[in-house]
């Protein structure tokens, strides 16, 4: 018999997992493998996390059963997923990486003047101190608005060169300055090709 369609197999994927959580017994990864027949864990990963991608499944990272149903959160409908994109540096230039960490809730036609529905959203887990005045502490995330400028005094997230840095941003006789919120930090004045990947419009912090 000819192997399933990669499609129908997701689709099957789905709908055990869907069945499991709902049951209040969340599966692992090789509970997937097992009931499927897959030869490897990294095909039951694969497919949870193409579930993932395309909104279907939630990840809490870290955790063996970390999969959750987008129905079974608690948060007012409706909503826009916002990807969480890896981690960016508040503190010292690091090379920049994107790597997908999940996703979190935002309001969708919220009213607020700096969200509008149509906007395009990505999260990023930040690492430093070099925000701390702003609020922003190691293990936060920010939610940021792709846009290529912003007005001087907000809070942005650019590339330096290839290296992502969270800070706030100065205009000053055309030159563009990228500012700590911390004394124990220097402002980045550079030459170097700075690239403004969009506009910090919230952070979001856990407390366990």
């Amino acid at each position: 018999m000819p192997p399933a369609p990669i499609g129908a197999t997701r689709e099957r994927v789905f709908h055990f997992v869907r069945e499991r959580l709902l049951a209040g017994d969340p599966p692992t990864v090789r509970d997937v493998q097992n009931v499927f027949g897959f030869r490897t864990p990294q095909t039951a990963r694969y497919h949870l996390e193409k579930l993932v991608a395309e909104g279907r499944l939630l990840a809490a990272r870290g955790k063996a059963r970390g999969y959750r149903l987008l129905e079974q959160i608690d948060v007012p409908s409706p909503v826009q997923w916002v990807p969480v994109l890896g981690r960016v540096q508040a503190g010292h230039l690091t090379t920049a990486t994107e790597e997908l960490d999940g996703y979190v809730p935002m309001p969708a036609g919220s009213d607020r003047r700096d969200l509008r529905s149509n906007d395009e959203l990505f999260a990023l887990r930040v690492q430093g101190e070099s925000m701390t005045g702003a609020g922003i502490f190691p293990g936060d995330v920010v939610i940021v608005r792709r846009q290529p400028t912003a007005d001087s005094g907000a809070l942005v997230v650019a590339l330096v060169d290839d290296e992502a840095t969270v800070k706030r941003l100065r205009l000053r006789d055309g030159q563009v300055e990228l500012h700590p919120e911390n004394p124990d930090f220097d402002p980045i004045l550079t030459d170097r090709e700075v690239t403004l990947l969009g506009k910090v419009i919230e952070v979001r912090r856990t407390l366990e």
